[in-house]
Parts: structure tokens; C-alpha cells; sequence
């Protein structure tokens, strides 16, 4: 009987492997392959199974998997680097298992006996052999598709050339599980503005002028250390990301600073410019940018008008952001505040008593200012609350899911509404994407809270993803540990 020809479909292709094979094998050739063997049976196929994939070959140290959703094959991958870390913890570094995984959303060629092949395997092939150990790599199609239902936080590479593909991939990582940006333990931010300056990029094209970077950079950190109600992180710290292409929320949450400065020195003959631009690093949003074009023939009186200029336009701009943070408040109705501060001790012992009580109160509380994001999120618990103990009704579960979505929308800049809505959205409609997404804002706005990393590590329990539980929890002590004040805000 003829078999039928090719077929053609757009399909997601994983690719992964086992990083140091080769070595491995050399070191304990039947030991290797018995874990190899366990870590196949017992989380990879299995995880490919859950996320609707099928594997369509494998090898000694790798295989290569197809799915029709790129959102299932990353959270396959997901699901696969963070078992196989769980599962080699006790081993030693260098004799620990570990995988590299692309993915890529391409056409493909599938043969009648399932193989797959064209360039939309190349690439997920080419992609996994860039990628870090523990890391996962995706193609921009992938990115595109994913970026919005995937909880983590994506490091955009820029376009990349692979071997045998004619144009750029464009590449976007996602870091090696237990270092990724997105689960980093964040540093408490301390209780005056905080800011790092980063090494200044040198534009010149010439290396012999980093000098003149480095040295703007340091008289900017002397001068800012000189304000008193700023705290500046040492150039020690700071240099530490020098020719490196970071995000500077992840330098906040590393280094625990509310802002960062970052610019670039550029030498044109006796001509120097410099360019820098002021950062809130909880959300990347620019407070200020200015530049600077001075002579070079005298470098010292550059690098003093220079920071003065600098000094004297950040210091306001902080000011102002701090004064506006610390000021803004989620209601302007006294009443609706004041309904809500009611129901707070009641929320903290939910019998049934307690939860109709609160329930009466953010109901009011709401009526003052139907837009009270916060008073939103907390009915939205209370209904929660309700079908917990068992006195809640489908009306109830309703009403809740509702609150809860309204304030997410109302309250995206608010850390405490996203926290508190995230777990009833997870609850009430098991829409565990759209709360792993609200949380994770909220810990971006606030990484320091013991009270979200509590209700984060909650979540990731809720998700069957025991070790991204065990690290919200672990933070959780951490901070509950270094403060006097224990939960909250």
C-alpha cells in the first residue's frame, strides 16, 4: 500500500537536551543513563502528555516534541526545567542533570510516520542549542503569542543569527529556574529613595574612553551621596552590571532600589555628550531624561558642570515621584475609607459572623465610591470567604469573580488589590494565568511584601507548582524575619 505524501501544518516544536552529555556519560556511563532513563519516564513524557504535546523523536540526551499551542509547550517547559531541578538538588553541581529548551512556532513538514522537519524545526533545534543551562529560549512567534498567558518575565535578546536559517531569529530567553528575573529574590527597598547609577555606555566606538564613563559615573554616585535623604548604592554593586544589557527592574529588585540612572558618553574630537535618563524601576517608567554637550579640554570642570546639572535635575524629579507616591491614595471619599478600615479586622477572622459583617461594610464602602478598587478586591474575598465556609451561593461566586476582575482593572498600580484579587480570580474561575499575571504585577510594584510573597506562594500551590510555592513562602520568612512589623505593606 503507497503511504500518503508530506503534510504541511503551523505547529510549536520543542527541542531539548541534556547539557554535558558527553561528560556525564564519561563520568558514570550505566549511572547516567539509569537518571536520564527515570527523568523521561517520570516528568518528561508525562509532562508532554499534560500539555497535549506528543514526542515525535528522541535521542541519549535529548528529544524533540510537537504541540498545536506554543502557550502549552511553554508551560511544558516550564513544568520540565523546574521538576528536573527539583529532582538533582542533591546532587553535586557537576554531576546534577540539567536541560536547555527551545521552542519555535513555525510551518512543518510531517512525514507519514511522524517525523517533522523544515525550518521551523531548525530553528527550535539551533534555538536549544543556545540556550543556558536550565534556561528556555523562544522565537519571537512565540513570544508574541505567549507573552500575555505565561506567567514570567522574557529577556528580549535582540535578532540572533543561527546556522543554515537565511534571516534573523529574534530571541527572547527565559532564565534558568531558580535564577530567573521573574522568581529573584527581591532585596527589601530601604525607607528613603533609593537610587543606582549604572556605568554610563560608552558611544565613542573607541574603548580607550570608558575611562570618561566610568569617571562621570563616579562623581554623579559621590554627588548624590552627598543628599542626605537619598540612599545610593555603592559603585562596587553598581559596576557590577558594566557591559551588560539588563532591565532595570531587575537591577531593583537585585540591588533593592526604587530608581535607577543609566546614559551613555559619546567623544567627538574636543567634544563630549552625555545623555541620562531617570528610571522608577518597579515599572520602568522614565521620570526624567536630559543631555549634556560640553568641551573636552577641561575634563575636570566637564565632569563638575556635568554632575551638577545631573544632581540638581534628578534630586526634584525624586522628590516629586516620592511626594506623589506617598500621597496617592486609592478613594477621596472619607466615608468609603472609612467603611473599609472597618472591615478590615473582620476579614482577618472569617466566621460567618465576621464575613457578613465586613460584607455590609465594603458594600457601603462601595456605594460612597463605586470605584474604590481596593473596597472591590475585598468584597470580592469575602464572597470567597462565604463559599468557603459553606453559607455562599452560585450568585455569590458570581458577584465575586466580577469584583475581583473590575478591580484588577481599576487597581493595576495598586500592589494590595492586585495581590487580594489575583485569589479570587484563581479561586472562583480557575483562570490561574490571568492570576499569576496580577501577582506577579503586584510583586513587581511591591517585591518587598511579605503579605503578597504569602499570597503568591498561596497561588503557585493552587497550580500544583510546589517549588514556586516553596520560594514565595521562603521569602515570606526571610522578610517577616527582617522587620518588626511582619505582614503588610
Amino acid at each position: 500500500m503507497q503511504q500518503s505524501a508530506s503534510q504541511r501544518r503551523l505547529a510549536a516544536i520543542l527541542a531539548a537536551d541534556v547539557v554535558g552529555f558527553s561528560r556525564l556519560m564519561g563520568a558514570d556511563e550505566e549511572g547516567t543513563l539509569k537518571r536520564i532513563r527515570a527523568l523521561r519516564q517520570g516528568i518528561i513524557e508525562p509532562s508532554v502528555q499534560k500539555h497535549q504535546g506528543r514526542i515525535v523523536k528522541s535521542t541519549g540526551d535529548g528529544f524533540l516534541c510537537e504541540f498545536q499551542s506554543p502557550v502549552e509547550a511553554v508551560r511544558c517547559a516550564f513544568a520540565i526545567q523546574e521538576a528536573v531541578t527539583s529532582s538533582e538538588v542533591t546532587q553535586d553541581a557537576s554531576t546534577a542533570i540539567q536541560m536547555r529548551i527551545g521552542i519555535n512556532l513555525g510551518d512543518i513538514m510531517i512525514e507519514p510516520d511522524g517525523d517533522v522537519f523544515g525550518d521551523g524545526v531548525n530553528i527550535a533545534a539551533r534555538l536549544e542549542q543556545l540556550a543556558e543551562p536550565g534556561s528556555i529560549l523562544l522565537s519571537g512567534g512565540v513570544y508574541e503569542v505567549v507573552r500575555d498567558r505565561v506567567a514570567a518575565e522574557f529577556e528580549d535578546r535582540g535578532e540572533q543569527t543561527v546556522k543554515n536559517i537565511a534571516r534573523p531569529v529574534r530571541v527572547y530567553g527565559i532564565p534558568a529556574t531558580g535564577s530567573s528575573k521573574a522568581e529573584s529574590k527581591p532585596l527589601p527597598l530601604p525607607d528613603k529613595p533609593s537610587i543606582a547609577v549604572l556605568p554610563f555606555t560608552n558611544m565613542s566606538g573607541d574603548p580607550e574612553q570608558e575611562y570618561l564613563a566610568d569617571g562621570i559615573v563616579e562623581d554623579i554616585i559621590t554627588a548624590l551621596s552627598r543628599v542626605r535623604w537619598f540612599f545610593v548604592i555603592a559603585r562596587n554593586s553598581s559596576f557590577t552590571y558594566k557591559g551588560k544589557a539588563v532591565d532595570v527592574r531587575q537591577v531593583g529588585r537585585e540591588l533593592g532600589v526604587g530608581y535607577v540612572l543609566e546614559g551613555s558618553v559619546r567623544r567627538m574630537g574636543t567634544r563630549v555628550r552625555i545623555t541620562g535618563q531617570l528610571i522608577e524601576a518597579a515599572n520602568g517608567r522614565h521620570l526624567w531624561a536630559d543631555r549634556f554637550d560640553g568641551v573636552f579640554d577641561d575634563l575636570f570642570d566637564l565632569q563638575d558642570r556635568i554632575t551638577e546639572s545631573v544632581v540638581g535635575a534628578i534630586e526634584p524629579n525624586i522628590q516629586h515621584a516620592e511626594i506623589k507616591r506617598a500621597t496617592l491614595k486609592s478613594t477621596t471619599n472619607i466615608n468609603a475609607y472609612d467603611h473599609l478600615l472597618c472591615a478590615l479586622p473582620l476579614m482577618g477572622a472569617a466566621t460567618k459572623k465576621n464575613i457578613q459583617s465586613a460584607q455590609g461594610l465594603l458594600t457601603k464602602a462601595l456605594e460612597a465610591d463605586p470605584e474604590y478598587a481596593y473596597a472591590m478586591a475585598l468584597l470580592a474575598t469575602c464572597y470567597r470567604n462565604k463559599i468557603v465556609q459553606n453559607c455562599g451561593t452560585t450568585d455569590d461566586a458570581r458577584e465575586g469573580l466580577r469584583l475581583a476582575r473590575e478591580a484588577v482593572t481599576a487597581g493595576s498600580n495598586d500592589p494590595l488589590v492586585l495581590a487580594e484579587a489575583a485569589q479570587s480570580i484563581a479561586y472562583f474561575a480557575r483562570d490561574y494565568d490571568g492570576a499569576a499575571s496580577a501577582m506577579q504585577r503586584s510583586l513587581n510594584l511591591h517585591p518587598a511584601s511579605a503579605a503578597t510573597h504569602g499570597k503568591a506562594g498561596w497561588l503557585r500551590n493552587y497550580m500544583e507548582e510546589p517549588q514556586r510555592a516553596k520560594m514565595h513562602f521562603v521569602q515570606l520568612c526571610d522578610l517577616v524575619r527582617s522587620t518588626s512589623k511582619g505582614f503588610g505593606f
